[in-house]
């Protein structure tokens, strides 16, 4: 859906792919949504794969994901579809995106592959699916839950939780990073990144890594500088201390 397709040849391009480079890497793209629908049906799924390996020059792809959830769905197809593909060696893991448990309950019954991933919109000021798990019980709206447990369930099914928009606040709203509207969110953040002689971007991608469940952020960036200062995160383990205070920076409360 990204530039129709175009991102994917653009960046086969510039990593001057063949398979020595494919070798290297691991290759995930998604599919499913359509101008104005989500099309999980089998003709749709296999046809975009098709596309996606043909516009990025390679025979396989390591993962495949699901984008969003179509009610429609047949999950009888999807299990056709995920068949021919792992079958024919076109991919080797599958996962979705945007999907609370009982939509991958759903699709695992009749799906003999694993789930292995599942996109998801977290940040430090994007935190719902951590906060509600603080406010069990609880009389207020950090209690509400708007994604049936879905943390605690990737935890326990062994998949993957990838963070998108790790930056943002709101929906596509702006970066908090630099921002006004998050004063004491960014100076606990850069407090927290003077100690570690690391960048603010590097402290926002390490508090997500911080988190027991082994989340992979989708980062996002075409700046090189930027893209060293978020793998940096994976060598900062912030203390306990470090991440709840950022995450009552951002104006989260604890009950």
């Amino acid at each position: 859906m990204y530039g129709g397709g175009s991102c994917e040849e653009i960046f086969a391009d510039a990593i001057h792919m063949d398979s020595t480079v494919r070798d290297k890497i691991i290759l995930q793209s998604k599919c499913g949504i359509r101008k104005g629908m989500f099309d999980f049906s089998r003709e749709h799924i296999l046809a975009s794969v098709d596309g996606i390996l043909k516009r990025l020059k390679t025979d396989y792809l390591d993962i495949l994901l699901l984008h969003r959830p179509d009610t429609l769905v047949e999950p009888e197809e999807v299990a056709q579809a995920f068949d021919e593909l792992s079958s024919s060696g076109r991919v080797r893991h599958f996962g979705v995106s945007n999907q609370h448990p009982r939509q991958i309950d759903l699709l695992k019954k009749y799906v003999s592959q694993p789930i292995v991933a599942n996109q998801l919109q977290l940040s430090i000021t994007n935190a719902t699916m951590i906060t509600s798990g603080f406010n069990v019980n609880m009389e207020n709206d950090a209690a509400v839950n708007r994604d049936g447990g879905v943390l605690d369930y990737c935890r326990l099914h062994d998949i993957t939780i990838q963070p998108w928009s790790p930056f943002q606040y709101g929906f596509f709203e702006g970066v908090f990073l630099g921002s006004d509207k998050y004063p004491e969110l960014n100076a606990k953040i850069d407090e927290v990144a003077h100690s570690y002689g690391v960048s603010n971007t590097t402290i926002a991608i390490a508090w997500l890594l911080r988190h027991p469940a082994r989340m992979q952020p989708v980062i996002g960036t075409m700046n090189i500088d930027r893209l060293k200062d978020c793998c940096k995160a994976s060598e900062v383990h912030l203390t306990r201390e470090e991440w709840y205070a950022i995450y009552r920076a951002a104006g989260n409360v604890l009950p």
